[in-house]
């Protein structure tokens, strides 16, 4: 029986999972601290799942900041899911790189672009193109956005094929930046806002559950036997597609209410108190020490 968050849908229920359970987990904020660490805890509590069911990271981030986390989880096999749903990997070690392209959905970021630049004419703005590299009109803060960096002006941003789009503003609270973006009235894209003031657009009806349930179907999992983590407001729409979803301590309100339960904050490893319940749930139970 799934445990129901506290003022959550008493109808969300699951069965015991009869088969190997397919498991979306965020990366920042969920595996990763705020200080880019992966405690020890939180990585064995990942090894251990893995070897028992389907783990699939669903991230934000591009694939070149994706790989290095997928290596200090050895994640080698099956699949992860980048750009908020956008592109899809295949991992296999086998591979001349280790991974190939398995989904990807691309848009074009102009009507975007042009829309958010009448809000924000002096944000910084990013494309991450389907050549995999970050385009970008100005200097991001540091270690905000990873990989292959090349600078170019806002008009040839507008002509880019895009995966994601990323637009910070740095002279705006995240309140004040995400009453601004509600203001917009965005179309044709999907969007979320971050925890600074930040926005990630994607191509329209594309998230991490778009690319999650893909994954499902052609691995054939049951839904009764989907589960997910995260913390952030990308995060939405996977905790609510997945059978059984966490919200990590901490999440904003709209995180929380989409996920059936809440686990401990990251500083806390929430994540491994959710995956030892998936274990126990699917009757695993790991050695002590």
């Amino acid at each position: 029986m799934r445990n129901a968050r506290p003022g959550g849908d008493p109808d969300r229920v699951t069965s015991p999972a009869t088969s190997r359970l397919l498991v979306g987990i965020d990366i920042d904020g969920t595996v990763l601290d705020y200080d880019d660490r992966i405690t020890e805890a939180v990585r064995e509590a990942v090894t251990e799942t893995a070897r028992h069911h389907h783990v699939v990271i669903a991230t934000g981030r591009s694939v070149d900041g994706t790989l290095p986390v997928l290596d200090r989880l050895g994640l080698v096999t099956g699949f992860a899911v980048c750009a908020n749903g956008a592109i899809t990997l295949r991992l296999d070690p086998d591979l001349p790189r280790g991974w190939e392209p398995e989904d990807v959905h691309s848009f074009s970021p102009a009507p975007a672009l042009r829309l958010i630049a009448e809000y924000l004419p002096t944000a910084l703005y990013g494309v991450e193109g389907t050549d995999l590299v970050k385009y970008v009109s100005g200097a991001f803060p540091d270690g905000e956005l990873d990989g292959e960096l090349r600078h170019e002006s806002f008009e040839n941003l507008l002509h880019r094929q895009a995966l994601r789009v990323v637009v910070r503003s740095l002279d705006h609270t995240p309140e004040q930046f995400l009453e601004l973006v509600e203001r917009m009235g965005l179309h044709g894209v999907s969007y979320a806002v971050g925890w600074t003031a930040w926005l990630d657009i994607a191509p329209e009806g594309v998230t991490k559950a778009t690319a999650l349930e893909a994954v499902r179907q052609q691995l054939g999992i049951p839904e009764r036997d989907t589960r997910a983590v995260g913390d952030g407001r990308n995060d939405v729409e996977m905790l609510r597609w997945a059978a059984r979803s966490a919200a990590m301590g901490g999440a904003p309100d709209e995180v929380v209410a989409a996920a059936s339960e809440e686990v401990p904050p990251v500083d806390a490893d929430g994540l491994a108190v959710f995956l030892e319940s998936v274990l126990a749930e699917s009757g695993v139970r790991r050695a002590a020490g």
